[in-house]
């Protein structure tokens, strides 16, 4: 359940980011003592007393209308991932409290497997909400080597991120591709903060990286469902990929990422000599080992 403590967090982040130019404000002479609005700007531009944005900043969003929200959405300038979590963490703030419960991790159905043996041009994985991967067709088992150890399951993406320094030589722009990682994983906890399994990735995550738990607490919130990202392949070299997240319907609780490169460039062909490699490589890999 999110606390006043994550509330206030947000909105102070969002406040702080803001500069009255952007905001339309009018700025007077004086040396300002914050980096972006005061609370009586943000007040201000949503048409509520300064008393009032004050005891919502600090978490307290008992009696607070939806009408007042979306003023917040217009005054702060908040994108729609941004919008989604205020009115996430404003439900979980004032709805009645709820126990962490383990949700059953989704499997990959056979439709969905067979579905990804089909694209075997295309580099495709199957991920669920922790990013867990639960399936993979053979060139997205060869484009990601270090998520498919050996004889063992395949790796959490975002325990990779943190805590495998592998990660760090694979992508290039490492710190952007982890900061979206935690930006993604701090939405999810706002539309479900009693889901037992992301709490504990995200405990485990805080405890041993520095750098999540210092992003995780500045609140930053996107969705990543489409993309450009470069990798450094340990065999066929640097790569640069368009991502692309599909969700599937009838397999709730999995979406498929696919990844292509720009046709008749380097990342092309280095993409076409995975795929000369896992030519014999038929079937599609689903993680049976999580229920």
């Amino acid at each position: 359940m999110s606390t006043p403590n994550d509330v206030q967090q947000f909105l102070t982040a969002l406040r702080a980011r803001l500069t009255p130019e952007k905001a339309g404000l009018t700025v007077f002479g004086g040396e300002r003592r914050v980096p972006g609005l005061r609370r009586e700007e943000v007040a201000q531009l949503a048409g509520v007393s300064t008393a009032y944005y004050t005891r919502m900043e600090r978490g307290d969003l008992s009696g607070v209308s939806e009408s007042v929200l979306f003023a917040l959405v217009r005054a702060l300038q908040l994108d729609e991932a941004e919008s989604a979590h205020l009115f996430d963490l404003s439900r979980a703030a004032t709805g009645p409290r709820r126990e962490l419960r383990t949700k059953p991790e989704p499997r990959l159905s056979p439709l969905v497997a067979q579905l990804l043996d089909t694209m075997r041009d295309v580099p495709a994985l199957a991920m669920n909400r922790i990013t867990n991967v639960a399936g993979s067709n053979a060139l997205g088992r060869a484009l990601f080597p270090d998520l498919f150890p050996p004889h063992a399951p395949p790796l959490n993406s975002a325990r990779y991120l943190f805590l495998d320094e592998r990660s760090h030589s694979f992508y290039p722009d490492w710190e952007t591709t982890a900061r979206e990682a935690v930006s993604a994983l701090r939405l999810l906890a706002g539309q479900d903060p009693t889901d037992r399994a992301l709490m504990a990735l995200v405990g485990e995550l805080a405890t041993r990286s520095a750098d999540f738990r210092t992003w995780w607490g500045g609140h930053a919130v996107r969705t990543h469902n489409t993309g450009n990202k470069r990798i450094n392949h340990p065999v066929v070299g640097e790569m640069t990929l368009a991502y692309e997240t599909l969700t599937v319907p009838s397999n709730s609780g999995i979406v498929i990422a696919t990844y292509l490169t720009e046709p008749s460039s380097p990342s092309a062909d280095a993409l076409d000599l995975l795929r000369s490699w896992t030519a014999p490589s038929l079937g599609v890999t689903r993680d049976t080992t999580r229920q």
